[in-house]
């Protein structure tokens, strides 16, 4: 069964009202803080603090401390998923464009993923993955990760990288920052995943085959 837009916008419904919540009861704060005489320097403050809670809003819980990879995968795999990240590469799109990997929640038109240099396309998007982890160690010894590009009009292509033990030590001391790119997104958080809607010949393989790691949020 398939979702309608109208199905995606209410299930954000419930952040979306505890956000309105929290953003009131800072507003009061500020209020108060004023009215008692406040300085201008905690004004400040205030203003940044609603500006990551915005920020944060339609992310995971705790992204707003960690990249979104950590609370998917947990730090050693999450470390491993940026070692492995191919590095983004153009290729022609039709019009013979050179086209880069972008997120497809913000551009879906050859013009915003025109190449302009290894990290940004001429209209300043950022070189995007979406991940996808099967963690089979118990069971095989190795974690294979599957990365996901999409070039608008030349659709998705798979990058697939598998790593044991050995490998996953050796990444260790990876950092992993949400000014790195290419942008990684888990697609096992994801939240409405299966439900966006993409002409066919750009539908995504991986819709309806990725398990949800939070189940209240991402499904």
């Amino acid at each position: 069964m398939r979702w309608g837009k109208n199905d995606e916008r209410g299930s954000a419904s419930v952040e979306q009202a505890g956000l309105v919540a929290l953003i009131a009861l800072l507003l009061l704060a500020a209020i108060a803080a004023v009215a008692a005489g406040g300085e201008v320097k905690a004004g400040r403050g205030l203003a940044g603090a609603i500006s990551r809670r915005l920020a944060c809003a339609p992310r995971l819980p705790d992204a707003c401390r960690h990249h979104p990879l950590v609370p998917a995968y947990g730090w050693p795999l999450a470390r491993l998923s940026r070692a492995l990240a191919p590095a983004p590469e153009a290729k022609p799109g039709p019009s013979g464009l050179p086209l880069v990997p972008v997120d497809f929640r913000r551009c879906r038109r050859e013009s915003c993923a025109v190449t302009a240099g290894p990290h940004l396309t001429a209209s300043r998007r950022r070189t995007t993955a979406f991940t996808q982890l099967d963690d089979r160690r118990r069971s095989l010894g190795w974690v294979e990760l599957t990365y996901w590009l999409y070039r608008p009009s030349l659709g998705w292509e798979r990058i697939v990288r598998r790593a044991d033990q050995t490998q996953i030590d050796a990444a260790s001391g990876v950092p992993v920052l949400l000014k790195d790119d290419p942008a990684l997104v888990p697609l096992e958080t994801l939240p409405g995943r299966n439900h966006y809607d993409f002409p066919a010949g750009e539908r995504p393989p991986w819709q309806w085959h990725v398990h949800g790691r939070y189940p209240g949020w991402s499904d």
